[in-house]
């Protein structure tokens, strides 16, 4: 993805396109021949098996982007019809339409062609249904500027578009990393309305790893499962955003891709690995259909692979994602549905904001009048009287008050053609 430094929804585009270089020196896989023998990232996910349980089928995932090429050999059996939030821009044959969305697209489930799909991408869950959702324009499309104007929800919208429609799991490879980069309160609370739903939020990290680490929105929402990347060698990729959202980590640099124009590419960035996750997730949805978004990012974080010194850091989170893994630990884990997010935060709060309203809630109140009994007892003492005592203060094993629980759920695109080197990533 791009970085970009005007407007809100102007660098959502900048750092969410795939910008394809012209052709150079290197083979430019037309018909996708032995691609799939080069695709790295699925063996680092150890993709196979967890194919063994499961390729994701009757998973929804939801691919909130610049459109998908529904038509495309290695995506022409599992696209649904999806939703165009924008309604202006490139049209379907244009080369500046859906080549961000169609490489996520093949990321998360792509099936390969020709003879028992052998040719072309396959995605980590190839069975799984993709459901476009239509948000941002490519970088290279001349009405971008228009469409920030006047579509700045279309974000928000087309995730609580995605939930209501069934998306078992929401890929939003895409992310504001600018220095004006903040939190939106109308895309955090579609954030939250798809986890109340069901759906799993899968956001990149970000691309800022070389230049500045800048939060990134919506990695940075609550609940979303936010991916850093790796290299084939299992390290963090230089490019890779550093931030305390990061809750694991997926392949994301020399990634093959597939494009509308048949060609297959490489590429890197955050939005490739948050795709990979998104696969991920898919693929544990169809083996354990019970749980809860929460329970989902926990299994994830908890069964991740490469895990840093410490249990977990900002560049890599928990470490790299590992979906078989995760299934057989499913296995082991009771089902309970997603906890209900607190109301709509006022002016003064980010995110779920106080559970309790603005108010010093019940706790606070019997904190406060329990306080004025000891500091009364205290007096008391002190002047020589000796009060009867409650059983539960003269016992030895003073019993604590059982408070309720509040739990909170804790790319710049570029690529190239297989041999040559992008002068940034997505």
């Amino acid at each position: 993805m791009n970085r970009g430094h005007t407007g809100r929804l102007l660098t959502a585009f900048l750092t969410a396109l795939l910008v394809l270089a012209p052709a150079t020196a290197g083979t430019a896989h037309a018909q996708g021949e032995g691609i799939q023998a080069q695709e790295w990232a699925l063996k680092a996910l150890k993709a196979k098996d967890a194919w063994k349980t499961t390729k994701g089928r009757g998973i929804t995932v939801a691919v909130l982007d610049t459109g998908v090429d529904a038509a495309h050999p290695d995506l022409s059996k599992n696209v649904e019809k999806g939703k165009d939030f924008l309604g202006m821009g490139a049209q379907k044959g244009d080369r500046a339409w859906a080549r961000h969305g169609t490489a996520m697209a093949g990321i998360i489930a792509g099936h390969g062609h020709g003879y028992r799909g052998r040719d072309g991408v396959l995605g980590v869950a190839p069975e799984a249904r993709i459901l476009p959702v239509r948000v941002l324009l490519e970088d290279s499309d001349p009405q971008r500027k228009k469409a920030r104007a006047a579509r700045g929800t279309a974000l928000a919208d087309g995730i609580r578009w995605a939930a209501d429609h069934g998306a078992d799991v929401i890929n939003l490879s895409l992310g504001d990393d600018s220095d004006s980069a903040h939190p939106e309160p109308r895309e955090d609370a579609a954030v939250r309305y798809a986890l109340r739903k069901g759906s799993v939020v899968v956001a990149s990290a970000g691309n800022g790893g070389e230049d500045g680490d800048h939060i990134s929105y919506p990695a940075a929402y609550p609940g979303v499962i936010a991916v850093a990347a790796v290299d084939r060698y299992g390290a963090r990729a230089a490019f890779s955003t550093r931030r305390w959202y990061a809750t694991v980590a997926a392949p994301g640099k020399d990634i093959l891709i597939a494009d509308p124009d048949r060609t297959y590419y490489e590429g890197w960035g955050t939005s490739a690995a948050a795709a990979f996750v998104s696969g991920a997730v898919a693929l544990i949805r169809a083996a354990h259909p019970d749980l809860s978004p929460a329970q989902i990012k926990e299994l994830l974080s908890d069964t991740a692979r490469n895990t840093p010194e410490g249990g977990r850091s900002d560049a890599v989170g928990t470490g790299v994602v590992d979906p078989s893994a995760a299934i057989e630990m499913g296995t082991h884990i009771n089902a309970r549905k997603q906890r209900p997010s607190a109301a709509e935060y006022s002016h003064g709060y980010f995110g779920a904001g106080p559970v309790d309203g603005g108010g010093p809630g019940w706790f606070a109140v019997a904190a406060a009048v329990l306080g004025a009994l000891l500091i009364g007892t205290a007096l008391a003492i002190w002047r020589g009287f000796t009060p009867p005592f409650p059983h539960a203060l003269r016992d030895p094993a003073l019993r604590i008050l059982s408070v309720p629980a509040r739990l909170r759920d804790k790319g710049r695109d570029r690529s190239r053609r297989p041999g040559q080197h992008p002068p940034g990533g997505y």
